[in-house]
């Protein structure tokens, strides 16, 4: 209901509209509408009232709400169904329950803070209330579940094109997590349910810095951890980020399904500040540790490393990688 309101405010631009209208055409009470309008406005809606002429909406907040995020989205499939929350755990765990609940394909669990969001590895995502974009999607795919690791690699894509639209210059640091002088600005993780020849669902699941000062992260990763805000020397407008986060992995999933991964590896090489670096390869659990050049990517997503002893494949769920000296 309150969505619809909000469509017949933005539909009236600049121009009154009284409560008794809005009412008739929701088939509602004027005081539903009244409380609804009352709960936008705490929401930071500004919405101006005049005893004779109506309600006219004057602004709308930058806050990560389904009517803010959905207005003129445009996608096919990816943010059809946005399911906003205050504050939670873990958007990823939200959005797996929800799959196993029958969730449809392309729904979006966002959250303003997260109590528990984790990245790989189980660590720790500082997830701060108001400041950026948590959220996690629901796919349903049709491929076989040995190809649901290059999700994470199409999820960094998204996040670099749409950090290109506003003159952000992206760095992919092998798998996915992009980076600005040296420091973590996203990070993302996949899950999946799948059987032996077919996915139930895949949650890809991606925290975004957007305007966090530097005083505001923990000290324990200020030194590590960086926002688009102290990249671009200015707040940015979150909800039209997201969206153009949404739109973008909307638009490379379509791809995936008709052509396969290939054009995302190609694109994910461009924005890649891995390769052709010298590395250290650190096994997550042998701790095995070797040094060699990343050369490229292969057709699954795996790290191809030149060594002394010859090239290795480098899976993401088993190594740890870091520049052999300096910064990516």
């Amino acid at each position: 209901m309150r969505n619809k309101i909000l469509q017949i405010l933005r539909e009236s631009r600049d121009n009154y509209i009284s409560g008794e209208e809005m009412a008739d055409r929701l088939g509602v009470s004027r005081t539903a509408v009244w409380k609804h309008i009352k709960e936008m406005r705490a929401q930071g809606y500004d919405i101006e009232s005049h005893a004779r002429k109506g309600y006219v909406l004057k602004e709308t907040p930058d806050a990560l709400l389904s009517g803010e995020i959905a207005h003129d989205l445009q996608t096919s499939v990816i943010g059809q169904n946005i399911i906003c929350h205050e504050e939670i755990d873990s958007t990823n765990n939200e959005a797996k329950r929800l799959a196993r609940e029958g969730a449809a394909e392309g729904t979006v669990v966002v959250a303003e803070c997260q109590t528990g969001g984790k990245g790989r590895l189980e660590r720790q995502f500082f997830s701060p209330k108001g400041k950026g974009i948590w959220f996690s999607v629901i796919l349903r795919p049709k491929f076989l579940p040995q190809e649901a690791p290059k999700c994470t690699l199409m999820a960094a894509v998204a996040v670099a094109r749409a950090m290109a639209e506003f003159g952000l210059e992206p760095g992919i640091k092998w798998p996915n997590d992009l980076l600005y002088e040296n420091k973590k600005l996203v990070g993302i993780l996949t899950e999946m349910s799948a059987e032996m020849d077919g996915i139930n669902y895949i949650v890809i699941g991606t925290g975004i810095n957007v305007n966090i000062e530097q005083s505001e992260f923990p000290e324990d990763i200020r030194d590590v951890a960086t926002s688009l805000c102290m990249m671009k020397g200015e707040p940015l407008p979150r909800v039209k980020f997201f969206q153009a986060v949404l739109r973008a992995m909307d638009d490379l999933y379509a791809q995936v399904q008709a052509q396969g991964f290939a054009p995302v590896l190609q694109e994910w090489r461009k924005y890649s500040i891995t390769l052709g670096q010298e590395v250290k390869v650190i096994g997550v659990r042998d701790g095995e540790i070797y040094f060699g050049k990343a050369a490229d990517i292969d057709e699954d997503g795996a790290l191809l490393v030149d060594t002394e002893e010859g090239r290795k494949k480098v899976l993401a769920g088993d190594v740890s990688i870091r520049p052999r000296s300096g910064k990516w």
